[in-house]
């Protein structure tokens, strides 16, 4: 920065100076400390100082062309951005993850040469990690959030990293903007607040502002945010990609990993509620279900587009913004993956996995996806420092199976002791070794797609990406009547912790009329602010979409349908009708499911026939957000102590405001109306013997929730 008295005087685009370059009481007060700087009145530099004309576009060739590598703008911008925590992940850092295997199915041969994809039934060993992406490593499981849903195939031609995410499209379309908004979404700088959420100023100001992001804005605000556990979400590549079949041939594909067990979420409030009695809640239902046998599976499907159809769409699809309904392209299932091992060791594993979109093998290449591009830089780069340097690929969890040699050496950590005296290629000294290998099927040596690129050197954007709102339009259109409540109510949430009122208005006004005029007007009320009744974003970039809406966007359209893996809470005092409760555990257990007895205490409740029933845990240990439903179990001196202990009162007027499905077995019904638990109410169900509710109870929990109850809910003390 240059000093107050410095003679230089460059004038910036408006005529003006910088206010670097300027003299004032500010800096003269701060004349001992010039590392202070406030950007006010300041071009955008690099760290160089040179003046960036274009901070949205990485430099390519043409406009749908792929990323130069002589763009030092988005490298230095990128570069930065990845070194700037020490030592763990800028983003994603809060996860959790599981060993298991994918399994090929015999359809997969014809669309890649990947050797994992060769032939039926072949498995390949996979470690997969899920996670948060605002929160630091000490953050809660259930914010509202994205989720990452990475996978790294040890495959015999070496790893390959599908590195995605729970949600099939992102919050912009070139990479030189990501730095920006995980800034932005980040908590602040100034008091590192708010850690783990984006219900603040600087996440609201730069999406009002970018209106690229308001399709992923509005998938981050439906219940999608917070799933219920791990298998019951969904994974996607996010981008196009490619696949190389035999014969060369290459199409374009979309990545998704469909839940076997069904998709379903969180209640917002229950979501909240959790961050103070379960902060563990999604990485501790995974573990405790693969050490119990219960383990995760997922379908890997792909969209399959061939070269000729890569512009018949009404979007890009090379634009990360988008996606492409499964009503269009059907999803293709080529395989499934089970994870069936924890691991040993969370930072030998979890911790030091490195993910990298990069990872590939023969048979998978890239599209020129602009934020693809940027993060195929972006991974190698970030785990070269979090990781100590190149030698990352030599920690376990990271090594290939097959062998690995090239002429790197050296460097921190290396863990190869290399043997011979040529580190370099071509050689005589070591008869050549080690080799190239001819990308042939017989040798399968790495080759990229030959694809023809020309055009001008250009920081532009092609005109079919500038359509920011068809999709957001048709994902709101495909959500229920239950789910567009929700997302309103995020809204209103979100900004309602947003200090400053024309960072709200922004939002109301120039961003929710584009996707729904009434979403819009529904919002602004419950702000104050009276919004436009007709959209106000040019022509260009409202879109237009030939399709409506999509079942697939909800999350209704793939309910579990069954309670396997389901925790149902019995809840028990003394006095229970102890048989009862054990006929409860062995029916749910016969459908997959565990009843979980909930006692006011650890110690072990007396049974009316004068035997004892072990508690599993207490009310408020086990509280019933953290279970998926509630039955109360008979016996008189039971329900009646139980009516009388605020924690039992609690935990089922809990259950209903969460839509939970609830069950009274004889005198149980007494804490029912102890609680104020209405017994007409669906989802609620009343009876004498356990035949009487069972079958109904069931087939409510299969529907996650009882959605019929929504408006009511919050109508409960609780």
């Amino acid at each position: 920065m240059a000093t107050s008295n410095s003679p230089y005087t460059e004038p910036n685009s408006d005529g003006a100076h910088d206010k670097d370059f300027k003299t004032d009481e500010h800096s003269k007060d701060q004349s001992l400390e010039h590392y202070r700087s406030d950007a006010k009145d300041h071009d955008l530099r690099t760290n160089q100082g040179v003046r960036i004309a274009d901070n949205h576009n990485s430099l390519r060739a043409g406009e749908r062309g792929p990323t130069i590598m002589e763009d030092f703008i988005l490298r230095e911008k990128i570069n930065h951005f990845d070194h700037e925590r020490i030592p763990e992940r800028i983003v994603h850092a809060r996860g959790a993850a599981a060993h298991g295997y994918f399994e090929a199915y015999d359809n997969a041969a014809q669309y890649s040469k990947a050797a994992l994809f060769s032939e039926g039934g072949k498995k390949t060993p996979v470690f997969t990690r899920f996670s948060t992406v605002q929160g630091a490593r000490g953050s809660n499981d259930t914010v509202r959030d994205v989720r990452g849903f990475a996978v790294k195939f040890y495959t015999e031609e070496g790893n390959w990293d599908l590195v995605g995410n729970d949600m099939p499209v992102f919050f912009m379309q070139d990479a030189t903007k990501f730095p920006d908004f995980v800034h932005a979404v980040k908590p602040e700088p100034h008091n590192e607040i708010p850690q783990g959420q984006s219900a603040h100023d600087t996440f609201w100001d730069f999406v009002s502002l970018f209106p690229e992001s308001a399709h992923m804005v509005l998938w981050v605000m439906s219940d999608r945010a917070f799933p219920r556990h791990f298998r019951n979400m969904e994974g996607f590549g996010v981008h196009s990609f490619r696949l190389i079949d035999k014969q060369g041939t290459s199409r374009f594909v979309k990545f998704h990993w469909k839940p076997l067990a069904g998709t379903c979420s969180l209640i917002w409030d229950e979501a909240q509620k959790l961050w103070g009695r379960d902060p563990d809640f999604n990485r501790r239902g995974m573990w405790e279900d693969i050490e119990n046998g219960n383990f995760l599976e997922y379908e890997l499907g792909i969209q399959v587009i061939e070269e000729a159809d890569e512009h018949s769409f009404d979007f890009d699809i090379l634009d990360a913004t988008k996606l492409i309904p499964e009503e269009q392209v059907p999803v293709i299932p080529i395989g499934k993956m089970v994870l069936n091992r924890n691991p040993d060791n969370y930072f030998a594993e979890t911790e030091q996995v490195a993910y990298s979109v990069g990872h590939v093998v023969p048979g998978i290449d890239f599209s020129n996806d602009p934020l693809l591009q940027g993060r195929l830089f972006s991974y190698l780069d970030t785990q070269m420092l979090r990781l100590s340097g190149p030698n990352f690929h030599e920690i376990p969890i990271n090594r290939p199976v097959c062998p690995f040699h090239n002429n790197q050496r050296d460097a921190p950590h290396r863990q190869t002791i290399n043997k011979g005296q040529a580190s370099y290629e071509p050689n005589s000294i070591d008869d050549g070794w080690p080799k190239q290998t001819p990308a042939d099927e017989e040798h399968g040596g790495y080759e990229s797609y030959y694809e023809r690129v020309e055009g001008h050197k250009i920081r532009a954007r092609s005109d079919s990406f500038s359509d920011h709102y068809s999709q957001a339009r048709l994902f709101w259109n495909s959500q229920t009547d239950v789910e567009k409540e929700h997302i309103i109510a995020a809204y209103t949430f979100e900004l309602s912790k947003v200090k400053r009122p024309y960072i709200r208005e922004r939002q109301i006004k120039e961003i929710l009329p584009n996707i729904d005029v009434e979403l819009a007007r529904r919002v602004g009320e419950n702000h104050g602010v009276e919004a436009p009744r007709e959209p106000t974003a040019p022509e260009g970039e409202l879109g237009k979409s030939s399709q409506e809406a999509s079942e697939a966007l909800s999350l209704m359209a793939r309910l579990p349908g069954n309670i396997k893996y389901r925790k149902i809470a019995i809840l028990v005092a003394d006095g229970v009708d102890g048989e009862q409760v054990e006929t409860l555990k062995s029916k749910l257990s016969e459908q997959g499911a565990q009843g979980m007895v909930i006692a006011p205490s650890m110690a072990p409740v007396r049974s009316m026939s004068g035997g004892s029933v072990v508690p599993d845990g207490m009310l408020n240990g086990l509280p019933s957000v953290t279970m998926d439903a509630v039955i109360v179990a008979g016996g008189e001196g039971s329900a009646q102590a139980l009516a009388k202990s605020g924690l039992g009162l609690y935990y089922v007027q809990e259950a209903y405001k969460h839509l939970k499905a609830i069950a009274a077995i004889g005198q149980g019904e007494t804490l029912l109306d102890a609680a104020g638990v209405p017994a007409g109410e669906d989802g609620i169900f009343l009876g004498d013997a356990i035949e009487a509710v069972f079958e109904p109870f069931a087939k409510a929990l299969g529907e996650h929730r009882v959605w019929s109850r929504d408006s009511k809910a919050n109508e409960m003390p609780a």
